[in-house]
């Protein structure tokens, strides 16, 4: 398979997919409180390979911003991205975010090539709000339509190796957003853009739903006590490494949502289970998961800062970030760069 993978020749399976089941695949973020693990439990995953593509091209990430954003929840959020380079971790030491896209470089194709690196490369502000202030799922094909067909600054429309990334800011409303999910990733249709592209989407909860999408900086309103949530096993919020726990749990959830859109970019790749309407994939599995000894709500063993924030890796310019590990295919269990096995 070539490398510059042509989304094209795997339209057909889709197409049979498209808009009776769409409301469907959601690949939902399920609140951390469900407790859906397997930390050491490779016994119970059956992770498979369904022949589909994975993206081996180095990834090029188009980043939608939608809506009024705050520049320095921008500024985090473009910190975080950029920290995916190779060329970043010269910059941020070990344990790194480049690190731990070591492990979803680790996930092939039937070709045996592996998922390629990932680097941020333009942006698009879409303060006008193109879309409205409600977005369903299908709305997010239009947002990227808008973004690579704006006079005169667009995005370039890649089919060979683009993702798109779609975030909404605070006072967008987003179908089952705070409800059922905190993000999802699909793929565009050739009847809206014309060609087939994976996306993503993230929203900002930190007004809407912190306690749904921002644990473990925000808890549930009515839900008790939140569970011990660092190393020295008080039962307390974790401080945010970066100040908003809005933006530090989007975050995790856009880490989320690129392991697996890389993984499984068309629903026919790497997922357990055998429905593709429901897939259970790479970081679905480690839900919760930031350190050695994660369950039961209890994040694992991750790092503190000098104000006593909780995070388990490092990125560019200083930053630090709490990241939820993922599936890894070789050691059969959920793993990141900060374990202490």
């Amino acid at each position: 398979m070539d490398n510059k993978l042509h989304f094209f020749h795997y339209l057909h399976f889709f197409l049979l997919l498209s808009s009776s089941c769409f409301s469907l695949v959601a690949f939902s973020w399920i609140p951390y409180n469900e407790n859906k693990n397997y930390e050491g439990s490779s016994d119970l995953v059956n992770l498979e390979y369904h022949m589909g593509p994975v993206l081996t091209s180095p990834i090029k990430l188009y980043v939608i911003w939608y809506g009024h954003w705050n520049p320095s929840h921008q500024a985090t959020i473009r910190d975080f991205l950029n920290s995916f380079s190779s060329s970043s971790s010269s910059y941020a030491p070990h344990p790194s975010v480049a690190d731990w896209w070591r492990t979803v470089r680790l996930y092939t194709d039937q070709t045996g090539q592996n998922i390629s690196t990932i680097s941020l490369s333009s942006e698009f502000f879409d303060f006008k709000y193109s879309q409205g202030k409600y977005l369903s799922r299908l709305s997010m094909q239009y947002v990227i339509k808008n973004a690579v067909r704006s006079y005169p600054k667009s995005l370039p429309l890649n089919y060979n190796n683009g993702v798109y990334l779609v975030l909404t800011s605070y006072d967008v409303q987003v179908q089952d957003f705070c409800r059922a999910v905190c993000g999802f990733h699909y793929f565009t249709f050739p009847s809206i853009l014309g060609v087939t592209v994976p996306y993503v989407w993230v929203g900002y909860s930190g007004k809407q739903c912190p306690g749904f999408c921002a644990y473990p900086f925000a808890w549930p309103k009515n839900s008790g006590k939140p569970p011990p949530s660092t190393t020295n096993g008080e039962n307390s919020l974790m401080g945010a490494p970066n100040g908003d726990p809005g933006v530090d749990g989007m975050i995790s959830v856009i880490a989320h949502e690129l392991a697996e859109v890389s993984s499984n970019p068309l629903v026919n790749a790497w997922y357990a289970g055998d429905n593709p309407i429901s897939p259970t994939e790479i970081a679905d599995l480690c839900l919760g998961v930031y350190g050695t000894g994660a369950g039961g709500g209890y994040v694992g063993q991750v790092y503190k800062d000098s104000w006593g924030n909780g995070f388990n890796l490092h990125g560019v310019k200083g930053r630090k970030f709490l990241v939820q590990w993922v599936w890894n295919p070789l050691r059969r269990r959920c793993f990141g760069p900060n374990a202490m096995d």
